[in-house]
């Protein structure tokens, strides 16, 4: 399940990529609509991104352990 979650934000990620090519592609992008679009599709591919490269680092696939694993937290006690 976490993989597919993984691929949709890698695609939902980049499909916003793709309208920022067109509107440059077109030549709206000096006029006040093509700017807006553009940025409500740079924040859109921002946050699916930024979902997927925390889930990335989540699982230990760029390299790095789990957050609580590198500082040295010892793991909870149970009472």
């Amino acid at each position: 399940m976490l993989s597919v979650m993984l691929f949709l934000s890698i695609l939902l990620g980049l499909l916003p990529l793709g309208g920022i090519v067109w509107i440059v592609m077109s030549k709206s992008v000096t006029t006040v609509d093509g700017l807006f679009m553009s940025l409500i599709l740079l924040t859109l591919s921002g946050v699916f991104l930024l979902n997927a490269f925390l889930e990335l680092r989540g699982r230990g696939a760029l390299g790095k352990e789990k957050a609580g694993a590198e500082r040295g937290v010892p793991p909870a006690k149970e009472e």
